[in-house]
């Protein structure tokens, strides 16, 4: 059983003005209201005393512009290349910030009433015109206005206060109350979207709803060649006397020419308010079909009086469409079969955090098109207007949600959320589907993200998980019934952890709403990456009646560091060892499992770009969750990103991985292109190295190519139809290094001098260190302690090393510490080429101290290669921590 949905239309507030004075944007047409960005001439100041009256001195405030924030949060090392990184100002500052705008109101019109719009402020903001104080609004994602007519004074100069706070929550705090409570990203503070002065007459659309646009759209019905198309404008009376008039609703082609129109009389009580609905048919209709036809009409909805006299008016876009969700089959947009497949996105840039200018954010959408998807997770709050109107206009299909984020009591004892909260949730719950109930692209309300950890929250939220697990369900259903009575042609949703993992305690969520999806790292925090498939079709089996989604996964991945094999050591998921090529690899397997599911209706990988989070200290970065696919400046695309564009866009992509890992450990490499050309050939310092056709999940792969000493400049070409597109890096290899391997083993990145793990077979790769998650790590006392770091990790079990050496002679040192064993209880042989160099080795007993440095070394001559070396165990598991390998004289 599917679950349809009706097509909504986007929402506009008004005519848009330039930023000055009130007195210069008033409209030609009296009647009509003016709309007016209160952007510039802003004074700031950090600090919670009073400042709302005239008697306060902002004479030595920080002038600003709006949108602004004051934060400014996330570092990468000097080596991960972005620009602009390290000389930034870090601010990370949480608590109450004053602002504070003079401007020139003008006279209004008769009856005429001004409206004061915040399109949002975190976390809390009280607002005061001319010290009047005219209301507070908790939540710092969603839209707020407030009636400020009978404090503005026109004419004359007004002074506008706003406080705002973006504390963390805590018991008796300025932002109990207010969520999220906790997060894996930094709540910034200010008024970081634009601020507007709205001027109207006494008798308009309401702006009293929510924050929403007082007009609501939706397609009914999609059938034999027409649609029908329903409206509903909520009216407001603030004059005394009674007012009587028509509403019209007009639906016009993007050629200007009339599609459909209808009008409703309305009488409206002096000080009263009403509702008009209206139902257009529209013939002949083109529908809005996602990427392939984003297809928008204007909806204009008109107010007149009796005597036809217009006295308000809202024009936005509109698209007729129908979205249905099938358990089995998929997403579909009227009628037609549509897999999503797009990424989770956060509100946040390098450059100004949270306050985006309309122009960032549609850089962000370019690359996220650019990069073939056709679907975006706004995560996990309300996300602002420009990203909605950017994804209606290219028909990217938006998965909206509320801040409801792992937690929902401060007090963990009480179990369900306290009234307060509750309210919090509700009220952003209803903010967000009236502020976005008409774009036509958002397909589903997430009502909370991650609240089934149960005891299992990670420590590093700073925040103890609670002894006894509490259930969030009544919490859940009430969001699910608001969902249902705002907006029955949506379906409520939300994003899991930790269902069928095996863990204690956790809370089955996922069947409060018609629709489910998880949040997975299968290769990441946990498993490996090929049980992520048979894991949703366990979560399709226990709920085959229920639509399910893939809401996060992904790995973390750092700009500057670089493995020869991601298999070759353990990933350090919450510290260093996130190098760039193991994020890769994980999105490489995982998305060939999930393109074979079409039960899995939608899927968002995590993250579109790196963002900001004061919870993490990991890969090259401080304050940054490296999940991205892109840097957190939204200039450096990492590898992954270009593993998708060949499996999702159609343009002609060709790229090789790799290019960051510039200075190579080893003579032989794997050269990697992804490619989605039906031909790749590839060349090194412009000699042919082969072709590739119709390369496995679009990976053409050149295996142990032998790099020269000095530059080795690589070019893939592949072959379209339309022309060659190519891709060109250039490695670099130290002539010291050639014909020689110096493998730290066990070790995903190689400690300095030598090359991380690999050229192995067998066995596992582990580390005498230990690196809890979230907590400091606990090394081992390695002496000698100079060399702990390539010491520290080793390979164990039964397992061999393959070289491509050329012929000559060599010397084989192998490094060893014994990490937990005891004499006798580890011994083996080592053999090189079949012959014993080294006979019942335990290192145990020849060490002089408890993990110290044991080593052996031999000789080798090759008449040809390769040299394997053989670690054979007689008692327990045989290992080793470093391999050196160089030549005896020049190799041959």
């Amino acid at each position: 059983m599917g679950l349809a949905l009706a097509a909504l239309v986007p929402g506009v507030i008004g005519p848009a003005h330039a930023a000055g004075t009130v007195a210069s944007a008033r409209a030609e047409t009296p009647e009509v209201r003016t709309v007016t960005e209160l952007a510039q001439g802003w004074r700031f100041r950090k600090g919670g005393e009073p400042a709302f009256d005239a008697a306060a001195d902002d004479s030595a405030w920080e002038r600003v512009s709006v949108p602004h924030t004051w934060n400014r949060v996330g570092v990468y090392e000097a080596a991960a290349g972005v620009p602009g990184s390290g000389g930034r100002q870090i601010d990370k500052y949480m608590g109450a910030g004053w602002y504070r705008l003079t401007f020139t109101a003008p006279q209004p019109r008769s009856g005429g009433r001004f409206w004061l719009e915040f399109d949002a402020a975190s976390r809390t903001a009280e607002v005061w015109l001319n010290a009047k104080r005219l209301g507070a609004h908790q939540g710092g994602f969603a839209r707020f206005r407030f009636d400020a007519t009978d404090a503005i004074r026109p004419g004359a100069g007004n002074l506008l206060a706003v406080k705002v706070d973006n504390s963390t929550p805590a018991p008796g705090g300025a932002t109990a109350d207010t969520l999220p409570l906790v997060g894996d990203f930094f709540v910034q503070g200010g008024l970081y979207r634009p601020v507007r002065l709205i001027e109207t007459g006494p008798v308009h659309f309401a702006l009293d709803d929510f924050g929403g646009p007082g007009v609501y759209a939706r397609t009914e019905a999609v059938e034999a060649g027409s649609a029908r198309v329903s409206v509903l404008a909520r009216l407001s009376n603030q004059g005394r006397a009674a007012a009587k008039g028509m509403v019209t609703a007009r639906l016009v082609r993007a050629d200007g020419a009339v599609a459909a129109e209808t009008s409703q009389k309305v009488r409206l009580t002096g000080s009263g308010a009403g509702e008009a609905r209206l139902d257009l048919a529209v013939p002949s209709p083109r529908l809005w079909q996602g990427t392939s036809d984003p297809y928008l009409y204007t909806l204009r909805t008109e107010l007149r009086d009796g005597r036809g006299r217009l006295l308000d008016v809202k024009s936005e876009s509109f698209g007729i469409r129908q979205f249905r969700i099938d358990p089995a089959q998929g997403f579909f947009i009227n009628g037609r079969h549509v897999p999503l497949h797009g990424v989770g996105l956060h509100q946040d840039s390098m450059e100004s955090g949270w306050a985006m200018s309309r122009e960032q954010i549609a850089d962000r959408m370019a690359t996220i098109r650019d990069m073939g998807a056709n679907t975006i997770r706004l995560t996990h709050y309300q996300h602002g207007q420009p990203i909605h109107d950017l994804a209606d206009r290219y028909g990217l299909v938006l998965w909206d949600e509320i801040a409801l984020v792992t937690a929902w009591t401060l007090d963990e004892a009480q179990g369900e959320a306290p009234p307060a909260i509750r309210a919090q949730a509700r009220r952003q719950l209803q903010e967000l589907i009236r502020q976005n109930y008409n774009h036509v692209s958002v397909a589903v309300w997430g009502i909370a993200n991650e609240v089934d950890f149960g005891p299992n929250r990670p420590d590093f939220f700073g925040k103890a998980a609670p002894a006894q697990p509490v259930d969030p369900s009544p919490l859940l259903a009430d969001l699910a019934a608001i969902v249902a009575a705002e907006d029955p042609s949506r379906p409520a949703t939300l994003a899991t952890c930790c269902e069928g993992q095996g863990q204690r305690g956790v809370p089955v969520v996922a069947k409060m709403t018609p629709v489910a999806a998880a949040n997975r790292y299968f290769g990441w925090y946990y498993g490996k990456p090929d049980q992520l498939g048979p894991h949703l079709d366990a979560l399709h089996a226990e709920r085959g009646d229920q639509p399910q989604a893939l809401t996060e996964y992904g790995a973390g991945g750092a700009l500057s560091l670089h493995t020869d094999n991601v298999l070759g050591g353990a990933v350090d998921s919450g510290g260093h060892d996130q190098p760039e090529e193991y994020q890769a690899w994980v999105h490489e397997q995982s998305w060939p499992q999930l393109a074979a599911r079409p039960h899995v209706w939608a899927t968002w990988l995590w993250n579109a770009f790196d963002f900001a989070t004061v919870t993490r200290t990991e890969g090259d970065t401080r304050d940054i969750n490296t999940k991205g696919l892109v840097s957190y400046d939204g200039r450096i695309r990492k590898d992954a990103f270009y593993y998708y564009r060949a499996q999702w866009s159609a343009e002609p992509t060709v790229h090789i991985a790799g290019r960051r890992y510039v200075d190579r450990a080893y003579p032989v490499a794997d050269v990697r292109v992804y490619s989605n050309a039906p031909a790749t050939e590839l060349k090194l310092n412009g000699r042919s190295l082969g072709l590739r056709s119709d390369c496995p999940n679009r990976i053409c792969i050149w295996a142990a190519t032998p790099l020269q000493p000095g530059e080795n400049r690589l070019e893939a070409v592949g072959s379209f139809a339309n022309g060659p597109t190519s891709d060109a890096i250039v490695w670099q290899l130290d002539p010291t290094r050639r014909a020689t391997y110096r493998i730290d083993s066990g070790a995903l990145i190689g400690a300095p001098g030598f090359g991380s793990d690999a050229f192995f077979s067998g066995g596992q790769a582990n580390s005498a260190d230990r690196r809890p998650r979230g907590r400091p790590a606990v090394l081992a006392p390695i002496v000698p302690a100079e060399q702990r770091v390539p010491l520290a990790s080793y390979r164990e079990g039964e397992f061999s090393y393959r070289l491509p050496l050329p012929p000559g002679e060599y010397r084989v040192t192998l490094h060893f510490v014994e990490p937990a064993a005891k004499p006798g209880e580890r011994v083996f042989d080592v053999r090189a080429n079949g012959a014993v160099q080294v006979e019942a080795l335990d290192i145990a007993a020849s060490a002089a101290a408890p993990f110290a440095e044991v080593t052996r070394s031999f000789a080798v001559k090759l008449a040809q290669g390769p040299l394997d070396l053989a670690f054979v165990p007689r008692q327990g598991k045989a290992i080793v921590s470093a391999i050196e390998v160089v030549p005896v004289g020049p190799a041959r």
